[in-house]
């Protein structure tokens, strides 16, 4: 049975993460944010929570911050908001403590969040999820600040539509966010997944927001390639895609967010290593399983990763 007041433990307390942490916590849940920042987690213990942008400018202090993921092991959710390469040591971490009744739900950019879980527990407790036009990014230690807050989207890894993924669902939407849960959340990952392609890696190579990307006529032709070559591949898998034409899917897409940086640009500004393996690099490692080209993930990728090398 879901408590009716869950404790919710946040793991990656970051841009994302703190959107998360913080909104929970003014709807007067207990929430837990983890984090390997120190200075970040600190902060937050000290001060509290500095969330800034749409949602409004304020500080909340309700919120146990901790370093030691240890310390949510009584948690009733796990909130998997690290980025990809975060989540196997998340799921190994929450695999020796996590009650049989706790929910993990994942929420990443890029495919494969899942199958590195599964590395690690059985996947019967697990949820994935979606998250699109947050536009969020950590101004400092502390301070998250965020654009917007258009959906989260929720699912069971096997489909369908169940109490407890309706429980979730009603609980996100009680915090303030657009939740809904969705029976088929494959079909949502894969259609925010082919958008991530498209802008990712190309925003990131031509140091450039989604507007200056498709500004530029080469640019533009460059991105919704790649694109495409996701899109190929969603359909040889049997993904259900909502739309006949994903060009005009993926642009207007780009076009209601014309002021965004990805965060895989966000990423290489400050000098971090990026998702490229969860987001362009996929594509490639995909398409050679799948006997389909992709020249254009495969160069941008490379390129990417070239640049992260030098970091």
């Amino acid at each position: 049975m879901f408590p009716e007041n869950p404790v919710i433990a946040i793991i990656g307390t970051g841009a994302m993460g703190g959107v998360y942490a913080g909104l929970f916590a003014e709807a007067g849940k207990q929430v837990i944010a983890i984090d390997t920042w120190a200075e970040h987690i600190d902060t937050i213990t000290q001060q509290g929570l500095h969330l800034s942008g749409i949602s409004g400018d304020r500080m909340i202090a309700n919120i146990t911050a901790s370093t030691d993921i240890g310390v949510a092991k009584d948690a009733d959710v796990f909130v998997i908001a690290t980025k990809a390469s975060g989540v196997g040591a998340a799921a190994e971490a929450i695999a020796k403590m996590a009650r049989p009744e706790a929910l993990i739900l994942t929420i990443q950019n890029g495919l494969g969040a899942a199958d590195r879980i599964a590395q690690y527990m059985p996947t019967d407790q697990v949820l994935v999820g979606v998250a699109e036009g947050f536009g969020a990014s950590i101004v400092k230690p502390g301070h998250i600040h965020h654009n917007n807050m258009r959906q989260i989207r929720i699912g069971e890894i096997s489909g369908g539509i169940t109490p407890r993924l309706q429980a979730l669902e009603a609980l996100w939407q009680k915090a303030g966010f657009k939740a809904t849960a969705y029976a088929d959340i494959n079909q949502l990952i894969w259609e925010k997944y082919i958008c991530n392609v498209m802008l990712s890696a190309p925003c990131t190579v031509f140091d450039c927001a989604v507007g200056e990307l498709f500004a530029q006529p080469e640019w533009r032709d460059i991105a919704l390639n790649t694109m495409l070559e996701a899109y190929r591949i969603g359909v040889a898998k049997g993904i259900n895609f909502s739309f006949d034409d994903p060009v005009a899917y993926a642009t207007a897409f780009a076009e209601g967010i014309p002021a965004a940086s990805p965060s895989m640009r966000l990423d290489h500004q400050a000098k971090r290593r990026s998702e490229i393996d969860a987001i362009n690099g996929m594509v490639s490692v995909l398409g050679k399983e799948m006997d389909i080209p992709t020249p254009y993930n495969q160069v941008l990728s490379a390129e990417v990763r070239r640049r992260e090398d030098a970091f």
